[in-house]
């Protein structure tokens, strides 16, 4: 990979990692519900899960998808369905009275299994391979993996910094039980782009 190349890489990873999504929505909702020490095995999680996905549709996934079409139909049903799941949690996150937050943040496998049925990640995956790995060699995917890593956990965890930050803020039971159902609702809006698809 050229050096050109391999800048232009990170600036994909960093603007595809930064820009709101579901991941993000979801980091930022941990963030106030939990705090950032909780949230980190959640955003570990997106990061090494998101670049196995990179490295194992390059090194031939892709190809599955290709060769079956209607896999696409079955990923957007799952992909769909989940995600209001995860939408209805959020929402209801908030305690009746208190201020804090019921239940516990996304661990580590959770967040890194959920890149499987996220949209965007898939997007940003193939996107990836298509223009950086044409050559789908295992040192080119690797290199691209790696970027997405690096890039992808600072990234992100701006989102949860944020969501620290209005924790203060949202100590108000109704504002938090405002806040989570707004997020659950732009988690929802996130799924505009599979449905119009």
């Amino acid at each position: 990979m050229t050096h050109d190349a391999l800048i232009a890489l990170v600036a994909f990873a960093f603007v595809t990692s930064v820009t709101p999504g579901p991941n993000n929505m979801m980091l930022l909702a941990s963030g106030v519900n939990f705090g950032f020490r909780r949230t980190v095995p959640h955003m570990l999680g997106i990061s090494m899960g998101h670049a196995l996905m990179v490295f194992l549709v390059g090194m031939g996934l892709a190809g599955v998808f290709e060769a079956f079409p209607w896999l696409h139909s079955v990923l957007k049903v799952v992909s769909v369905a989940y995600m209001l799941w995860l939408a209805w949690k959020i929402a209801n996150s908030a305690a009746p009275e208190g201020g804090t937050a019921q239940g516990r943040p996304f661990r580590f496998w959770q967040a890194a299994a959920f890149q499987w049925v996220n949209p965007k990640a898939w997007a940003m995956a193939l996107g990836a391979v298509t223009v950086y790995a044409p050559d789908r060699s295992l040192t080119t995917m690797a290199v691209v993996a790696l970027v997405f890593c690096a890039v992808n956990l600072p990234s992100v965890s701006v989102w949860t910094l944020v969501g620290q930050g209005l924790r203060r803020w949202l100590t108000v039971p109704a504002r938090l039980r405002a806040f989570n159902w707004t997020m659950a609702g732009l988690l929802v809006l996130s799924l505009w782009p599979v449905l119009t698809h």
